[in-house]
């Protein structure tokens, strides 16, 4: 699929690095480095802007190895990029190690996932369908 893009950054754009990726590393787009100090949360903006066909969101998530060895991860993970928004593409970043952190410009702070998603009518009814779960909530499908 074809997605219109406009880069404001001095970056490339955002790709797969294998075949069998689904997401794509986005950069920090920054004018100078930016100190994300223990507990700290900031927007970081990528300079991207995209046009996503109806039906589609972009997923901004956390990347693995930044969250796993530095703790830094996307605050609100998945952020979700609407097919009308039409602004810039921010990571809202959050610091949960000890040490602060210092952002650089270009540096690859989340990854984007473009993903098809269905719109759902409701159907108000009185009962709903029987489970052998039923009304079991966190944790009631683990072993016992």
């Amino acid at each position: 699929m074809q997605i219109k893009i406009i880069n404001k950054s001095s970056h490339e754009l955002p790709n797969y690095e294998t075949l069998a990726s689904a997401g794509m590393d986005l950069r920090a787009n920054l004018s100078e480095p930016r100190v994300l100090k223990p507990l700290e949360r900031s927007i970081v903006g990528t300079g991207l802007f995209i046009e996503l066909p109806v039906g589609y969101e972009a997923q901004v998530r956390p990347r693995s190895g930044l969250a796993a060895k530095k703790g830094i991860t996307v605050l609100n993970a998945p952020g979700t990029v609407d097919a009308d928004y039409r602004g810039e593409i921010g990571v809202i970043l959050v610091n949960l190690s000890n040490d602060e952190f210092v952002i650089n410009n270009g540096e690859r702070i989340a990854q984007l996932v473009i993903a098809k998603h269905e719109r759902a009518e409701w159907v108000a009814v009185d009962e709903l369908t029987e489970t052998t779960r039923g009304e079991g909530g966190f944790g009631s499908t683990g072993v016992k």
